[in-house]
């Protein structure tokens, strides 16, 4: 399926306060992330090379040592296997972020989900 239409993807919860509308293709994935106002999502790595944007709001994102406040039209880039949290300031914020390969367990086995 090479088309997604926002309203097509039910979000579904990380964690809580942080939900996730996964879309995938064979190589890639990208993933609408909400992160509510104060949530936080822990530190953690994965061996997915990650990029993203900030779409709405603002985030704080920490980044192996270096911490940095992104807003509205902000990128960043996190190489696999590096420690990364992230949490919104001020306010509910949304980013899109990309993985490269997909994240299996962001798939999960939900019919209702686009992709493979």
């Amino acid at each position: 399926m090479p088309f997604f239409y926002e309203g097509d993807i039910e979000p579904r919860e990380l964690i809580p306060g942080t939900s996730i509308r996964p879309m995938w293709g064979e190589k890639v994935m990208m993933v609408i992330v909400d992160i509510a106002d104060g949530a936080v999502v822990k530190t953690h790595s994965h061996p997915h090379e990650q990029a993203g944007t900030v779409l709405q709001g603002t985030m704080e994102l920490t980044i192996g040592e270096e911490t940095r406040v992104l807003r509205t039209g902000d990128f960043y880039v996190i190489p696999g296997e590096v420690q990364h949290s992230a949490r919104s300031v001020g306010g509910a914020c949304q980013a899109l972020d990309i993985f490269g390969p997909p994240r299996e367990e962001y798939m999960g086995d939900a019919p209702d989900l686009p992709g493979r």
